[in-house]
């Protein structure tokens, strides 16, 4: 093998390695790193909107949970930090909202549209059984069809 080659392989090789991104930090102290899990565990990503603060990679989520690390720092609550965080974004970002008034749609949305789907769909399969349902054959009908069936075929 050629220098070359040798010098290809070496780059291919550790090339991934550089392109490699710094570890994000980890709090100093293990009971502030399990409380920041915790509370972001409880919160939704409002980027991703289907995955927990904890466990989205968007940039967002990452200035989210070093304001959470700031905030425990600062000797706030959990419950002090998730008022903060629902006054900022609102009661989307927990992932179990509260149930008061303002929330009832996004409680019980899911089970009105379920609710509502099921209706629509008994009414479509009733409509649908008494269009198809053929109306009885008169008797000039009957032996018009009984005719057409004695004729002999081609």
């Amino acid at each position: 093998m050629k220098l070359r080659d040798w010098l290809v392989c070496i780059m291919l090789m550790f090339g991934g390695a550089a392109m490699a991104k710094e570890a994000a930090p980890m709090a100093a102290d293990v009971e502030v790193e399990k409380r920041l899990v915790a509370i972001s565990e409880e919160l939704r990503c409002l980027v991703c909107q289907n995955e927990s603060l904890a466990g989205s990679h968007a940039d967002l989520a990452q200035d989210l949970r070093r304001e959470i690390r700031t905030l425990i720092g600062q000797g706030k609550t959990d419950k002090e930090i998730l008022d903060f965080m629902v006054a900022r974004y609102g009661d989307f970002v927990r992932y179990r909202p509260p149930v008061k008034p303002t929330t009832w749609l996004l409680w019980g949305g899911p089970f009105l549209l379920l609710g509502g789907g099921v209706a629509a769909l008994i009414v479509f399969l009733r409509r649908r059984t008494k269009e198809s349902a053929a109306p009885p054959l008169s008797e000039e009908e009957r032996r018009r069809a009984a005719a057409l069936l004695e004729q002999p075929k081609p």
